[in-house]
């Protein structure tokens, strides 16, 4: 799966556990543990880089220089595919930025699914859709800029306040978006206990995390109790599952495992499975996790 080409964005190259991504006029050098076995195949362009992170990417990593010394003004990211939308860049301590450019492509098919959805339901209806590990909001977005009614719900108050300030760049400030802060284990919980169902669940879960009120999340441990969840959420107007991960261990194949085993309790429902990337300005793809959609 390929970054849409019509966004500022370009990865220039890789290797050597590292990345080197161009973002508007921002060139970063990032870690990149998919490049560690991996030459360099550009040396020189490397020395475009404005900052570097160095360290882990788990918190006590750190930019260099510092960031006052070169961010922009504005900076954002911009995706022009079925689902327009935009996203506030913001140099972080965990080496983030604020922005996944190997989801373009589930982006662009969540907006088609939402479509497809509501024109099932009929004139005045809204897809109903939950969004799990939402982050900054790119799913969020691209459901809600298709017509879907979203409930977006992350472990940190500052990052649903800047998916918030995201949707408002984006003009959709008024599209019916619930922002939660909350743990999505505890949450999907409680939704089954009030009797609320959904249309679509959408979750990019990391490896380990941690609620608002330290709730432990481990992906091997939680994943399939969580896809039951959602799987009981969506038991009576189920209309699309998306599940993408970039954790150690979990390929294409045991995603869409997972999927078919907590939503649909045996495979005979499979999901299309692959490999999130990104292309290099040379073609070469760079692996960036993986995916699991259903329906097929």
């Amino acid at each position: 799966m390929e970054h849409n080409a019509r966004t500022p964005y370009d990865l220039l190259d890789f290797g050597s556990g590292r990345k080197l991504e161009r973002f508007a006029s921002v060139v970063l050098d990032r870690p990149c543990p998919a490049a560690d076995r991996l030459p360099k195949q550009h040396p020189g362009v490397w020395a475009s880089a404005v900052a570097q992170f160095r360290g882990s990417r788990t918190g006590d990593g750190f930019w260099s220089p510092p960031p006052k010394q070169w961010l922009p003004a504005e900076w954002r990211f911009e995706h022009s595919g079925k689902a327009p939308l935009q996203l506030q860049l913001e140099p972080l301590p965990s080496g983030q930025i604020g922005a996944f450019p190997e989801q373009a492509a589930n982006w662009d098919w969540i907006a088609r699914q939402v479509g497809r959805a509501n024109q099932r339901l009929g004139e005045g209806a809204a897809t109903k859709v939950l969004n799990l590990f939402a982050y900054t909001g790119g799913s969020t977005l691209s459901a809600a800029s298709a017509g879907a009614a979203v409930v977006h719900i992350d472990a940190a108050q500052s990052i649903v306040d800047r998916a918030r300030g995201n949707a408002a760049l984006s003009k959709l400030a008024e599209s019916p978006i619930r922002w939660i802060v909350e743990d999505a284990l505890k949450f999907c919980q409680r939704e089954l206990k009030r009797g609320n169902q959904y249309d679509a669940v959408i979750l990019d879960p990391p490896t380990y995390g941690h609620g608002p009120k330290g709730e432990v999340w481990k992906i091997h441990e939680h994943l399939l109790p969580l896809l039951e969840l959602c799987g009981k959420l969506t038991a009576t107007r189920r209309s699309f599952i998306l599940v993408s991960c970039h954790s150690p261990g979990i390929g294409p194949a045991e995603l869409g495992a997972y999927l078919a085993e907590g939503v649909f309790g045996s495979c005979s429902q499979p999901a299309l499975t692959g490999e999130l990337s990104l292309q290099s300005a040379d073609g070469r793809l760079l692996p960036s996790g993986v995916f699991a959609r259903w329906p097929a």
